[in-house]
């Protein structure tokens, strides 16, 4: 059987009836399975996760949009996760019967279809990317929704599709195929944020850390902690254990310690350690979080 995996995250994890709407929106369409959905009040932003068929997928996303676009404006939004749009990143992931080509024919499709029906700038990333310089989600939404005018105002930051100005309420949306990534978080026992900040630059590929990993320092005010949040995008290379020592590691040096640590929406069961919850110090961790467990089971909306 054919099946995509598609991870939107949406600009939204505040407003219980708003976040309802976008789980309705993708539950509305028959063929596609909402198979979860994390919402984090202090990130305020919604990660639900999808499969389908392409043609199924495709049409859940333009059902999310239209109710994020009604419902989420960002000039008004905060909220500690960067972001870019109202809905702000759509990844294609191949699980079975499609290759990767298939997801970025399937991004590709959905990006231009995005732009046209709500008048959206849309960027494409990773392996859909139209340039280099794109394929990092973390250069594309760099100056987030507040600077998007002006980035959108240099000629190499015009959109793959869609207007060379951003929507006034809704920005643009990064929209694209990846293989399979983890999303993990690690919350550590103090307040200082340059903390956090630090302990990102050095565990992240980018600034010459671990493969494979991409991190920023984020404050969750509301707990007087922070956090280091993660995406190990090949964790076969870089495994979600090797990612936890660098940052406990880095955390002693600097005086402090971890206090818990947890993984956002579904997982991939050979991502996971032996005894995760303990060795990880994983937070509120289910064996429903599991992909394979998820897509066996039945759970999850299917119509």
């Amino acid at each position: 059987m054919d099946l995509i995996e598609c991870v939107p995250n949406v600009s939204e994890g505040r407003r219980q009836d708003v976040v309802d709407a976008l789980a309705a929106a993708i539950e509305s369409v028959r063929g596609a399975r909402l198979l979860d959905r994390s919402s984090d009040g202090t990130h305020n932003r919604s990660v639900f996760t999808v499969a389908g068929n392409a043609e199924a997928i495709t049409h859940a996303v333009l059902h999310l949009f239209e109710v994020a676009i009604g419902a989420i404006d960002l000039r008004t939004h905060t909220g500690a996760h960067p972001r870019l749009g109202a809905v702000d990143v759509i990844p294609f992931i191949p699980i079975s019967g499609v290759t990767m080509a298939d997801c970025v024919r399937v991004a590709r499709t959905t990006a231009a279809e995005v732009a046209a029906r709500f008048d959206l700038p849309v960027f494409l990333y990773e392996e859909a990317a139209s340039t280099g310089a794109r394929r990092n989600l973390a250069n594309i939404r760099r100056g987030e929704f507040e600077g998007l005018a002006a980035k959108m105002a240099s000629p190499e930051w015009t959109p793959d599709y869609g207007p060379s100005r951003p929507h006034p309420s809704a920005g643009a949306t990064v929209i694209g195929a990846r293989a399979p990534l983890v999303a993990f978080n690690i919350n550590l026992a103090t307040d200082r944020i340059e903390t956090a900040k630090s302990i990102a630059a050095a565990v992240r590929e980018s600034s010459g850390g671990l493969p494979f990993v991409k991190a920023i320092g984020l404050a969750l005010e509301e707990r007087g902690l922070v956090q280091v949040s993660m995406n190990l995008t090949n964790f076969e290379r870089t495994s979600i254990a090797q990612v936890f020592d660098a940052v406990r590691q880095e955390a002693e040096r600097r005086g402090t310690t971890i206090v818990e640590s947890e993984i956002v929406g579904l997982v991939p069961s050979a991502a996971l350690p032996p005894a995760a919850e303990r060795t990880l110090r994983l937070a509120g961790f289910t064996d429903d979080q599991l992909l394979e467990r998820r897509l066996m089971s039945g759970k999850g909306s299917s119509l």
